[in-house]
């Protein structure tokens, strides 16, 4: 009887030492789950916050996503770009920053705009954008950009108050409405905060006698999802033709303290031209009975 007892007692003991057991891993399995269903859902929030800025950095930029490619016309490359430079009788490409590419293109080969000459230089890496042209004329502008990081350089002209005489001069609260035009090219509700921060006239020999301004901004973007993004950039202003033309090239401010070089070296390489060019082989062709 004793020897039943005992063996009784082993059996209940090792029942439940398994049960306790099946309770532990059970209790660790839920654990695990958890932790992963949290990691997800970190991961789903990261990515639907970096989409939505994307896709907001791109709107702001008059532009979509999904129209991004490879510049098919625009002339890229020192060699190309320098020949282009002297057919028109223009002064030849300066030192081009170590990283990028110069690209010069036409903005306005459009019925519904006037021409200008434009020359930038930006990243090898990022993605160019280039306006487009049907029936109706031209739509969209110059840009490049990382898209995915919140990197951008984007070509901007204010035609609204025509030609600006000594632009150097001409004072902040233009700058800021150009500025401010620039970055809500679809709508003025998606930024608000927006300040500029510093102004630095640039009139210098490698200006070949054209006037331009460099201006520090800030702005907090109001993106799709909800939430705002601190924006920092810096931008080349300048009034050739009947316009006040822009270069402005920003990215999130976090990325700034790391891309500020790059975007000041983008800006510095804008050159803007109208006066005296002939554009004529270089326009869209209409077919009037056609339009």
């Amino acid at each position: 009887m004793k020897f039943l007892g005992l063996v009784a007692l082993a059996a209940v003991c090792q029942s439940s030492a398994f049960n306790f057991g099946q309770m532990m891993q059970k209790q660790k399995s839920m654990q695990l789950q958890a932790q992963m269903s949290s990691e997800g859902d970190s991961r789903r929030d990261f990515i639907t916050k970096t989409t939505a800025t994307a896709l907001s950095i791109a709107s702001s930029s008059g532009l979509g996503l999904g129209v991004l490619a490879p510049p098919a016309n625009a002339v890229g490359g020192v060699g190309k770009v320098s020949e282009r430079l002297k057919a028109y009788g223009l002064p030849p490409l300066g030192n081009v920053p170590n990283g990028l590419t110069p690209l010069l293109e036409i903005w306005g080969k459009g019925k519904n705009r006037f021409p200008l000459l434009v020359l930038m230089s930006h990243p090898v890496t990022w993605v160019v954008t280039l306006p487009s042209n049907d029936v109706n004329g031209e739509d969209g502008t110059i840009q490049a950009g990382e898209y995915s990081k919140g990197d951008t350089a984007t070509l901007f002209v204010y035609s609204e108050g025509g030609h600006v005489d000594n632009i150097a001069s001409a004072g902040k609260p233009l700058y800021e409405k150009v500025l401010q035009k620039a970055i809500s090219q679809k709508s003025a509700n998606i930024y608000q905060n927006f300040k500029v921060t510093k102004i630095v006239p640039q009139t210098g020999a490698e200006y070949n006698g054209q006037e331009y301004v460099i201006c520090d901004f800030k702005y907090e973007l109001l993106t799709g999802a909800g939430f705002e993004v601190d924006r920092r950039g810096v931008a080349a202003i300048t009034s050739q033709g009947p316009a006040v033309e822009v270069l402005w090239a920003a990215s999130t401010r976090e990325r700034y303290k790391k891309t500020e070089p790059v975007l000041r070296d983008i800006v510095s390489t804008f050159r803007c031209y109208a006066d005296g060019l002939n554009f004529s082989n270089e326009l869209v062709q209409y077919d009037e009975e056609r339009v």
